[in-house]
């Protein structure tokens, strides 16, 4: 089964660390806006930065 996923808009949940994390990077890094949710704020804006800084994108809310 074939997927598109080009230019999406997705939202991740448990962003902070481990699967969530490395998905919202590897999103990240294949062009789509991630939104980016977990309970440790600290880790999740470390992450947030470094998307923004390498990917130029990402959706704050």
């Amino acid at each position: 089964m074939k997927t598109n996923l080009e230019s999406k808009v997705i939202l991740i949940t448990g962003a902070s660390s481990g699967i969530g994390e490395a998905t919202a990077r590897h999103l990240a890094a294949k062009g789509h806006t991630v939104v980016l949710g977990a309970r440790r704020t600290e880790r999740l804006e470390t992450l947030a930065a470094e998307i923004l800084r390498i990917h130029r994108h990402y959706l704050r809310i």
